[in-house]
């Protein structure tokens, strides 16, 4: 007897093990309220909690999620159908109102989401289970804008006094940094900033789950070999940013595997474009060399791409002079994706032109935990334009501080990405590209690009339906931008992720982990 329940007592706690996933990163999520921080890694694990109206199929199509059926009724009006049977984690019920407080909330004007919510219309609630959308304007890709908003319980909302995002830039703290309630798939456990995050599966979850896992704990993991060796010692279970350098070791480890491929993600370099002086910086003749396309131009090409790819990236990248997260954003039209030549002389030539022979000063502001070798690659750039005897400090920080102070405009030189889920153009056309503007046009040019000719393009794009006469004009509007170098493209990364054997998840070129697909068994 003895014997037995000792057998079935190890049988039980092999089965809890097989059916726990424990994920780390090289950072933390920013905030636990889904409305604040637009970026990747927030919104992916906000996602497990919260869900949106539509999700992503495996293939990346839009499929239903709270919402079962989403219908134009004419061109400036959606009908949204609501599933029914919805709880939050606290048991109160999903209705048509959380939808509209929802998008209310997103609206505000601490969300960097209003460019999308504003963009997908005010809602109505017609009955418990219907939301009608009123558009200002015709919009083209209403699913997919859809696809970036979160809902929240209104009732959760006003009762916790969140009923507006926090301000995160500002440092402001609110009851749904460190709670939440949603409908997801997996419910907060509890929340320790910097350290671990733990979940568990929502047994209410209207879906229906295809993995196996029934809690996870997210944990950031900062040193790259720490990190490796942990995925190694069996520490953790899934790496979702493992070193490019360690990749093909830990393809040769027994027990591990890596699974990769290309992310929808555009790494670039952005240069204010605003002011009349350097906010950081000097210049001999007193002014902001960034506003002069001749200097842009210069810096561009004296970035030897390949070496990044070969010395740095290990070949996890794939170059492009591009301004989408994907080629099909500019509808794999190699005219668009085709970089400047790298050319010392003649960006030497430029800089005297433009005259700065001797070069400048200037700070260049880089996250050292949100790409991959992000810091790292920063060094890169500035080592290469110190052959321009433009000399570059590079301000490395945490995700946390970086993104915040980018927000602000407090920089004046800064390397970010871009992409996500969607490949249209016109996710990095309204918010990272267009002149900022109300409603949160240009919500994410942190450069303070000004180029009128882009603008009215993508302006016109943004809200043409027909896609015959939609695809000119995106064209135009990217060629437009690349012209006046507004952007210094660098590559999309090859996304590798890696974990042991014994796990299966189908990789995503959004980078994002859905937790519910993911099956956990013994290597």
């Amino acid at each position: 007897m003895h014997r037995l329940f000792a057998a079935l007592l190890v049988l039980a706690t092999s089965l809890a093990q097989a059916q726990s996933l424990r994920w780390a990163a090289q950072g933390d999520l920013q905030t636990l309220d889904p409305h604040s921080q637009n970026e990747l890694l927030t919104t992916s694990l906000n996602n497990q909690v919260y869900e949106f109206l539509l999700r992503r199929a495996k293939d990346q199509s839009l499929v239903p999620s709270l919402a079962t059926e989403w219908t134009q009724v004419n061109p400036l009006l959606w009908r949204v159908k609501l599933r029914a049977g919805v709880k939050f984690h606290d048991g109160s019920p999903f209705s048509a109102e959380d939808v509209v407080f929802s998008m209310q909330r997103l609206r505000d004007p601490n969300s960097p989401f209003r460019v999308y919510a504003n963009a997908v219309g005010i809602p109505k609630a017609i009955d418990p289970l219907t939301v009608e959308f009123v558009l200002p304007k015709p919009n083209p890709i209403f699913g997919e804008h859809l696809m970036n908003l979160l809902i929240m319980n209104k009732r959760w909302c006003e009762q916790n006094r969140v009923t507006r995002p926090l301000n995160f830039k500002e440092g402001e703290d609110s009851h749904a940094n460190l709670n939440a309630n949603g409908t997801g798939p997996f419910m907060l456990v509890s929340r320790q900033p910097g350290v671990r995050t733990t979940y568990k599966r929502n047994p209410n979850w209207w879906g229906q789950f295809e993995g196996n896992v029934q809690q996870f704990s997210f944990t950031p993991v900062s040193n790259d070999a720490t990190r490796t060796a942990a995925l190694i010692t069996g520490e953790i279970d899934f790496v979702l940013d493992p070193p490019s350098r360690d990749i093909e070791r830990l393809r040769r480890t027994a027990g591990l595997k890596v699974v990769d491929g290309l992310e929808n993600r555009l790494v670039f370099l952005g240069m204010d474009q605003t002011r009349d002086t350097l906010l950081h910086g000097k210049s001999p003749d007193g002014k902001n060399p960034f506003k002069d396309i001749r200097v842009r131009r210069a810096l561009y090409q004296a970035i030897d791409i390949q070496a990044i790819k070969t010395k740095l990236m290990a070949g996890y990248s794939a170059p492009t002079g591009g301004l989408t997260p994907s080629p099909l954003g500019g509808y794999n039209d190699p005219a668009l994706e085709t970089r400047l030549p790298y050319d010392l002389a003649a960006a030497k030539k430029l800089m005297a032109e433009a005259g700065y022979a001797n070069g400048f000063d200037v700070t260049m502001d880089c996250p050292n935990n949100r790409y991959i070798n992000d810091e790292k690659l920063c060094v890169a750039v500035a080592s290469m334009w110190a052959q321009l005897k433009v000399k570059v400090r590079v301000n490395a920080m945490p995700r946390t501080l970086f993104f915040p102070k980018v927000e602000k405009h407090d920089t004046s030189l800064y390397l970010a990405g871009w992409g996500g889920g969607t490949v249209d153009a016109e996710v990095m056309l309204t918010p990272v590209l267009r002149n900022r503007g109300e409603q949160g046009v240009g919500v994410a040019n942190y450069s303070g690009i000004i180029n009128a000719k882009g603008d009215a393009l993508a302006a016109a794009s943004s809200i043409e339906t027909d896609p015959t006469k939609r695809q000119p004009l995106v064209k135009a509007a990217l060629q437009a931008y690349r012209e006046q170098v507004n952007l210094i493209p660098l590559h999309r990364q090859v996304i590798p992720w890696a974990m042991k054997a014994g796990i299966s998840v189908p990789h995503s070129p959004a980078n994002w982990l859905s937790v519910d697909w993911v099956k956990v068994s013994a290597p």
